[in-house]
């Protein structure tokens, strides 16, 4: 298994990197995964060209990603955090609720992590997230560290998958 360069995302983003890691995946029928568009409300449009000329994000979405891995749903979310230190202002109250009631239905859910600085990415399960977010309902830090991710749930580059998340997602699976 290959190493993941920070060359690797020049001229792209991490969400672009999902995505053609998650098309790579389809195409060797390892996981269906799709994509959740960001909804937005319109608030301008130019008549003539029919083209939304403003509009604001709608703070309600789920998950940015949901689908199925050889018959285990799953769902996702994409985040980046530039220092060792990850605010959890970056997760919303009804994302975590989401992914409980997921999880609860017999589903798999987590995020994938870029810490920009150390150029990793980690996917971070569900359960560990719910700890981290408890601890600060409760009172405790409102982030977590880099040091408090559990670093055998790196995530590298494999052959032609750039995020290679579904090792993270089998030792998940393995562990509950």
């Amino acid at each position: 298994m290959g190493t993941w360069k920070s060359r690797g995302l020049r001229g792209s983003t991490l969400e672009d990197m999902i995505n053609y890691s998650n098309e790579q995946y389809r195409e060797k029928k390892l996981a269906l995964i799709q994509k959740i568009p960001t909804p937005i409300t319109p608030i301008a449009i130019d008549k003539e060209s029919r083209h939304i000329t403003l509009a604001y994000f709608d703070q309600k979405s789920t998950v940015d990603y949901i689908g199925a891995v050889q018959g285990i749903p799953v769902c996702f979310d994409a985040k980046e955090c530039a220092v060792k230190t990850f605010p959890l202002q970056n997760v919303h109250g009804h994302q975590i609720r989401f992914m409980e009631a997921f999880e609860g239905q017999g589903g798999v859910a987590f995020i994938l992590l870029h810490f920009t600085a150390e150029d990793e990415i980690y996917y971070i399960p569900f359960a560990d997230l719910h700890r981290f977010w408890q601890r600060m309902q409760d009172g405790g830090r409102k982030s977590f560290t880099y040091e408090e991710v559990d670093k055998s749930l790196r995530v590298r580059a494999h052959r032609d998958i750039l995020i290679h998340y579904l090792e993270a997602l089998q030792m998940d699976l393995e562990r509950r």
